[in-house]
C-alpha cells in the first residue's frame, strides 16, 4: 500500500477532533447568573465517539506488465529459442482499514494475458491438448488476498510491546484465492497464520515482518484421471485434480517510507516494497509424489523489492488532495513461481533440459491508482 497506517491514523484523528467541535468558541462558554461570580449551570459538552474504523482507504489501480509469466505457458520462436513471457494488463481493487484492535487489508486483481499465455481449450500457446493447432484468447486470472492483524498492545491494553523501533507485535491471519480460465484451471486456496512484528522507519514509515504457517490447496487439470488414460486414482492420477499440499512455513515482509529528506517542493515521492518467502510444500503433483510424476517444489520468492510512487494529485492540486491520484513504477521478481522448480519441472519449467523461462518472472511495470 502506498500510504502509512500511522500517518493516516494521525490525520484521521486530527480531522475527527476538528469536525467534532472540540474547539471551544466564546459562544460556547458557560453563562453566569445575574449578580453572580460563578456560572449558574455548567454542562459538559458530550464528546462524540470515535468511528469504528479510524482509517478507511479504498483504491482502484490499472497497471501494465510487459514481461509477465505463467508456468508452462510458452512458445517456440521461429528463429529458435523459447519465449516464456507475456504482456499482462492488471486491474486491481484494494481496501485497508484500521480499528481499535488491528488492521485489515484486502486486494483483488484481474490479470489479462496475451496469446502466449492462452485460455482453455489451449493447453499451451497455439496448441490444444490433442496437439492440434489453435488460436486461443489470453488467460484471465483472478487473484484475491486478505490479511488481518490483532495488535498485542491493543489486546492487552499495554505498551509493553513497543520497545525502541519495535512499534507492536500482532497476531496475523489471512487467506488467498485464485481462479482462472486456463486449461490448468487453477483454484488456489491458501491459509496463513502467525505473528507480525512492526517496526518504525524514518519519515513516518514502517517495516513489517511476519513469520507464518502456510497451507495450500490447488487444482491441476493435467493430473486429472482420464486425461491420459484411465489411471489409478491417488496413485498415478487424481480423481478430481485437486492438489493438497503439505503445510509449510512462510515469511512475508513489507515496508513503506516517504522521501521526507527531499526539499519541500519535491516531497511528492515515496518508496515501498514487499517480499514473500514460502517453503517447499511437497511434490508439485501432491499427493501423488513420485508415483504420479512431477518434481519436488522449491522455496518460492514472490517480491516487489521496490516501488517508486509519485503523488500526482498533491503535485497538481495541493496538499489537500494528497493521495487521490498516484502513479508508480516498480520492479517485480518472482522465482519458482507457485513453488515450481525453475531449473526442473519437465514440460513446465524446462523442455529437454532447456528453461522455458516461464517459472521466473522478472519485469518492470507501472500503474496509476485512484483513491475514493
Amino acid at each position: 500500500m502506498s500510504f502509512t497506517t500511522r500517518a493516516l491514523l494521525n490525520v484521521a484523528t486530527t480531522l475527527w477532533a476538528a469536525s467534532s467541535g472540540a474547539i471551544v468558541t466564546a459562544a460556547e462558554l458557560p453563562r453566569k447568573a445575574p449578580n453572580s461570580e460563578v456560572p449558574s449551570e455548567v454542562k459538559a459538552k458530550p464528546v462524540p465517539a470515535l468511528p469504528f474504523f479510524f482509517v478507511v482507504d479504498n483504491r482502484v489501480t490499472y497497471s501494465w506488465m510487459p514481461k509477465g509469466t505463467t508456468p508452462g505457458a510458452f512458445s517456440f520462436k521461429p528463429g529458435g529459442g523459447i519465449d516464456g513471457t507475456t504482456a499482462k494488463s492488471v486491474y486491481s481493487f484494494t481496501h485497508f482499514d484500521a480499528w481499535a484492535y488491528g488492521t485489515n487489508f484486502f486486494t483483488i486483481s484481474m490479470l489479462k494475458s496475451g496469446h502466449n499465455d492462452p485460455a482453455a481449450p489451449c493447453a499451451n500457446a497455439g496448441v490444444l491438448i490433442t496437439g492440434a493447432p489453435a488460436n486461443c484468447a489470453g488467460f484471465t486470472d483472478i487473484y484475491g488476498l486478505i490479511r488481518s492483524t490483532f495488535g498485542w498492545n491493543e489486546l492487552f491494553n499495554t505498551k509493553a510491546f513497543s520497545v525502541g523501533p519495535l512499534r507492536n507485535i500482532s497476531f496475523e491471519v489471512g487467506v488467498d484465492g485464485q481462479a482462472g480460465d486456463s486449461f490448468l484451471a487453477p483454484s488456489k486456496r491458501d491459509f496463513v497464520a502467525g505473528l507480525q512484528f512492526a517496526f518504525d522507519l524514518p519519515y513516518k514509515g514502517y517495516f513489517n515482518v511476519a513469520p507464518l504457517a502456510y497451507k495450500e490447496i490447488n487444482h491441476n487439470s493435467f493430473t486429472q484421471c482420464g486425461l491420459f488414460g484411465p489411471g489409478v486414482p491417488e496413485v498415478t492420477c487424481l480423481a478430481d485434480g485437486n492438489t493438497n499440499y503439505k503445510t509449510t512455513w512462510a515469511v512475508e515482509v513489507n515496508y513503506y517510507m516517504d522521501l521526507g529528506f527531499l526539499p519541500p517542493e519535491m516531497q511528492y515521492f515515496a518508496i515501498s516494497g514487499r517480499a514473500g518467502f514460502y517453503g517447499p510444500k511437497g511434490n508439485q503433483n501432491e499427493p501423488l509424489g513420485t508415483l504420479g510424476g512431477g518434481t519436488a517444489t522449491k522455496i518460492e520468492i514472490n517480491s516487489e523489492p521496490i516501488r517508486l510512487t509519485f503523488d500526482a494529485s498533491k503535485a497538481i492540486w495541493g496538499a489537500n488532495y494528497s493521495q487521490l491520484m498516484t502513479t508508480w513504477v516498480a520492479y517485480r521478481y518472482w522465482q519458482n513461481k507457485y513453488g515450481l522448480d525453475h531449473n526442473a519441472a519437465p514440460g513446465v519449467c524446462t523442455v529437454n533440459g532447456v528453461s522455458t523461462n516461464s517459472c521466473t518472472e522478472s519485469t518492470v511495470y507501472a500503474g496509476v491508482s485512484l483513491k475514493f
